[in-house]
C-alpha cells in the first residue's frame, strides 16, 4: 500500500530530528537547530522535535528562547493529545530556565506543573533543591545584625512594660535578622515562660544552649520551666549544669534559689515513693540499661522499704555504687533521700 504524501513528511520530519539530535551529541548546535527546524515545518505536530531544539536552545544560554519553545509544545502537544511525559518534560525544561534566570519562584511553578503531568525523581530533586535554595537566599537577604539587635532591645523595652506577646514578635523577628545569635532566643523563652507556652520555651532554651553550651542564663531559664512543670529531677540537674558553668559565679545566687525552691517543691508537694521515682526513671532510655541488672533491681526494692538500704550502697565501693551513681545524675535520688530524714 502506498504511503500517503503526510506519512512520508513524518517519516522525513523523524530522519530530519535523529539528525539534529546527533548533532546536538556532537554539541555542534546550530547544525541541530537547522536540522530541527526542517523538522518542524515537515511535521509540526511532533512535540519532541520543539522539546529537542529547546534543549538545544538551553545549552546555547538562550534561556528566553527556550521558555518560549517550550510553551509553544505544551500547546501543541495539548492539541494533538501528546504522551503526558514530553508535556512533562517541556514544563521541567522551563523550570530549568528559569533557574538560570534566577527566577525561583517560576522555576519551582514549572517543576510543579512538570510533577503534575508525570512524576519523574530527576524533577522532583530538583524541585527540593531549588526550594531549599529559595529558603537559605530569602534568609540570606533578611540577614541583618545591627537590625536584629534593635529588635531585641525593642522586645525587651516591651517585656519590661508586661507586653509579653509583643516582646514574642521582636525577638522572633531578631531571630529571623540573626538566627545564630543566642540572645534573642533566651529572652523569647523567657517570654514563652510569662505565656505559660512551656513546651516553646524550653525548645528556644535548648536552642540557645546548642549555639553557645556556656549561656548560663538559658540553663536558668530552662531549669525554671522544669520546675514549673513540676519536673523537679531535671530542674535540679539543670541547676547542676548552669552552676558547672557559671565560673565566675556571677548568677551562684539565683541558681542556688532555684535549687531550694525546687527541694521545697519537692518536700511540701505529695511525696513521691521511690518506687515511684524508679518507675520514672525506668522510661529514660540512657538508664534503662542500668535499672535492668539484677542486683541493682534487689537494691532499689529494698529501698522501697528501708531508704537506708540506698544510702549504705551509695556510700559503699561496692559493685551497685558505681551503678547507682550513674542513676543519681540524672534522676537525683539522694535529694529525695534527704527529703526523707526531714
Amino acid at each position: 500500500m502506498e504511503k500517503s504524501e503526510e506519512e512520508l513528511k513524518k517519516e522525513e520530519a523523524v530522519k530530519e530530528k535523529n539528525l539534529g539530535n546527533e548533532a546536538y551529541k556532537k554539541r555542534e548546535f546550530e547544525a541541530a537547530l537547522q536540522h530541527y527546524d526542517k523538522a518542524w515545518e515537515l511535521d509540526p505536530t511532533n512535540v519532541s522535535i520543539l522539546t529537542n531544539k529547546a534543549a538545544v536552545l538551553f545549552e546555547q544560554e538562550n534561556y528566553e528562547e527556550c521558555i518560549k519553545i517550550c510553551e509553544q509544545a505544551v500547546d501543541v502537544g495539548r492539541e494533538n493529545r501528546a504522551d503526558f511525559k514530553l508535556i512533562a518534560r517541556a514544563y521541567g525544561r522551563i523550570g530549568n530556565a528559569y533557574v538560570k534566570l534566577d527566577k525561583l519562584d517560576d522555576a519551582i511553578k514549572y517543576y510543579g506543573k512538570s510533577l503534575a503531568e508525570h512524576r519523574t525523581p530527576e524533577i522532583l530533586a530538583k524541585s527540593n533543591e531549588i526550594q531549599k535554595l529559595k529558603v537559605k537566599q530569602e534568609k540570606e537577604a533578611y540577614y541583618n545584625p545591627e537590625l536584629s539587635e534593635k529588635a531585641r532591645e525593642a522586645g525587651n523595652e516591651l517585656f519590661k512594660k508586661n507586653d509579653f506577646a509583643g516582646a514574642v514578635q521582636q525577638y522572633t523577628e531578631a531571630i529571623r535578622r540573626n538566627e545564630n545569635d543566642p540572645k534573642p532566643y533566651s529572652n523569647r523563652a523567657a517570654c514563652y515562660t510569662k505565656l505559660m507556652a512551656f513546651q516553646e520555651a524550653l525548645k528556644d532554651c535548648e536552642t540557645c544552649i546548642s549555639l553557645d553550651p556556656t549561656f548560663v542564663k538559658a540553663y536558668i531559664r530552662k531549669a525554671a520551666v522544669e520546675f514549673l512543670k513540676k519536673d523537679y529531677s531535671k530542674c535540679l540537674e539543670t541547676c547542676k549544669t548552669a552552676l558547672n558553668y557559671d565560673t565566675e559565679k556571677k548568677h551562684a545566687s539565683e541558681i542556688q534559689k532555684q535549687i531550694r525552691k525546687c527541694q521545697e517543691a519537692m518536700y511540701q508537694s505529695s511525696p513521691e515513693s521511690v518506687e515511684e521515682t524508679i518507675r520514672k526513671a525506668a522510661s529514660d532510655p540512657e538508664i534503662m540499661r542500668i535499672l535492668q541488672d539484677p542486683v541493682m533491681q534487689q537494691i532499689l526494692q529494698q529501698g522501697q522499704e528501708d531508704p537506708g538500704a540506698l544510702r549504705e550502697c551509695t556510700s559503699q565501693e561496692s559493685y551497685c555504687e558505681s551503678k547507682y551513681r550513674k542513676v543519681d545524675e540524672r534522676w537525683h535520688f539522694e535529694d529525695r533521700l534527704k527529703l526523707f530524714d526531714t
